[in-house]
């Protein structure tokens, strides 16, 4: 079974668990709506690749970790289209889930989304304990403070904002999540693998921030220009389009170099460069993509 697969069989299996028994209709409903369609699932996908490349040998801890990550993720994209903070109609391409359900229904489908996300880890625990625990210390890092994604979303209601800070904690922050997490389900040290995740992550953010500027609502499936109209610190802001390019191109260069020696490091590379390729809106001003 592929990657793709294996992330969205995990994730049906912990929504069809969400939604068993006696349950309320629009909120089991609404757990659905807040995870389909999948999106590109990136973050669960380099969990697995990590997983693979140092030497899987328990995947149902990995599809476990992997579904514990994107539960997260989908969560935090609920959570980011609510009235408080981006107000944002629009969410791959269809309603977001707030303005389809209600707002208190949106909070409670991203709440009851992140305590499930734990689940989902505490129910593979009988397979291998250690790692089990070192999944969910590692996922709350990388979820609430100081440095999770709760902390990037915090920066944003500051006077005066640490670009690097915001971004490692509201982007970077589960795509550390993905290596380390991915690491520990394949039997690894994941303190290795921090470094891979931050230049991912940063270049992800990167690419987000010129296609928030760049493009139309059309093309991504959700608003566009939401940095300027919340006065969000971004790159583009900070250096300008070509600088943002050259800055994106820098991070994806450098992530392939960072990929920690291990069984599978080839394949793993050919996976990074391949994302490196899907997240580049536009040329950069020299030949900076990795392996031209």
């Amino acid at each position: 079974m592929g990657f793709s697969d294996r992330i969205e069989t995990a994730v049906s299996d912990a929504i069809a668990l969400g939604q068993a028994g006696s349950t309320p209709g629009k909120l089991k409903s609404a757990l659905h709506y807040a995870v389909s369609p999948g999106g590109a699932r990136i973050r669960p996908t380099i969990l697995l690749g990590v997983a693979a490349a140092c030497g899987e040998d328990k995947p149902e801890i990995s599809n476990a970790a992997a579904c514990a990550l994107e539960l997260i993720h989908c969560a935090s994209l609920v959570h980011d289209d609510l009235p408080c903070f981006d107000d944002a109609d629009t969410r791959r391409g269809k309603p977001s889930l707030h303005r389809a359900y209600s707002e208190p229904l949106a909070v409670l489908a991203g709440d009851s989304l992140i305590v499930m996300g734990f689940e989902v880890l505490a129910r593979v625990a009988h397979l291998d304990p250690m790692r089990s625990v070192q999944l969910v210390m590692t996922l709350a890092q990388k979820t609430g403070m100081p440095g999770g994604i709760c902390a990037g979303q915090g920066w944003e209601s500051e006077d005066e904002v640490d670009l690097k800070a915001y971004h490692s904690a509201k982007t970077a922050a589960l795509f550390v999540a993905a290596t380390q997490m991915g690491a520990i389900a394949g039997g690894q040290d994941p303190e290795a693998w921090e470094e891979l995740g931050q230049r991912i992550g940063a270049a992800f953010q990167i690419a987000d921030d010129l296609r928030d500027a760049l493009y139309d609502a059309e093309t991504l499936g959700k608003p566009v220009g939401q940095d300027a109209l919340h006065a969000r610190p971004n790159a583009v802001a900070k250096f300008g389009v070509q600088g943002a390019i050259d800055q994106l191109h820098d991070s994806l260069s450098g992530a392939i170099a960072s990929i920690p020696s291990c069984p599978g490091e080839a394949q793993l590379a050919q996976m990074v460069q391949s994302y490196a390729k899907r997240l580049t809106p536009v040329a950069p001003s020299k030949s900076t993509v990795p392996g031209e």
